[in-house]
């Protein structure tokens, strides 16, 4: 049983998972099961270049990223279990009861956060009644998005980057994964706000 269970390799679930990770050192996540299913191979990172994200140096390739942010994971939080080369196909249940589907095998999971991308069909079986067209797109994309209040779906499942309803930026959906994990943090705080931050010297 995960206590969260992040769907996706990219951007937004990528970031989600850094913040969750790196909140482990606080006692009332430090016993919490993490996992990632970081399928990357739809990933729009593929054929991108960044030169107008903050932090990132200019030419850098998505491609380069995808495997960086992997490798950043699991180097830095190797207890955020990864789960690779398995594409979700069905997610049900109920808040601290949900069952993810994926091609391989079953996984147990009490919150669930979405951060693959916008495409049009939607493939995940379990959310239909949550698709609505991406509000941020142009028609013509036929992007979509799921349905929420400031990233929550419905209790215990999240989205976030552009199946959220963000617009198609790294720095945006990088912000977004972000937010949804501090929300999740400040959930087990018992609902006290937390954020999470480094420094040098401690």
């Amino acid at each position: 049983m995960f206590d969260v269970l992040i769907i996706g390799g990219g951007v937004s679930s990528m970031s989600c998972a850094y913040i969750l990770g790196s909140g482990f050192q606080k006692p009332f996540a430090s016993d919490k099961k993490i996992g990632i299913i970081a399928h990357q191979k739809t990933s729009s990172l593929q054929n991108a270049i960044f030169n107008n994200a903050y932090g990132i140096p200019s030419g850098k390739l998505g491609a380069e990223l995808l495997i960086e942010s992997i490798q950043h994971l699991q180097e830095n939080y190797p207890h955020v279990l990864q789960i690779k080369d398995e594409k979700v196909l069905k997610i049900e249940g109920i808040l601290g009861d949900f069952i993810v589907t994926t091609n391989k095998q079953n996984y147990a999971a009490k919150i669930i956060v979405l951060g693959i991308g916008a495409s049009n069909p939607f493939t995940i079986e379990g959310l239909a009644q949550y698709i609505i067209p991406h509000k941020k797109a142009n028609p013509e994309k036929n992007k979509i998005q799921l349905q929420n209040d400031d990233h929550l779906v419905t209790t215990g499942i999240y989205a976030c980057g552009t199946l959220a309803g963000h617009r198609s930026q790294l720095t945006i959906a990088a912000g977004s994964g972000a937010a949804v994990a501090t929300d999740i943090l400040s959930l087990w705080n018992d609902g006290i706000h937390v954020q999470v931050h480094d420094s040098v010297g401690k």
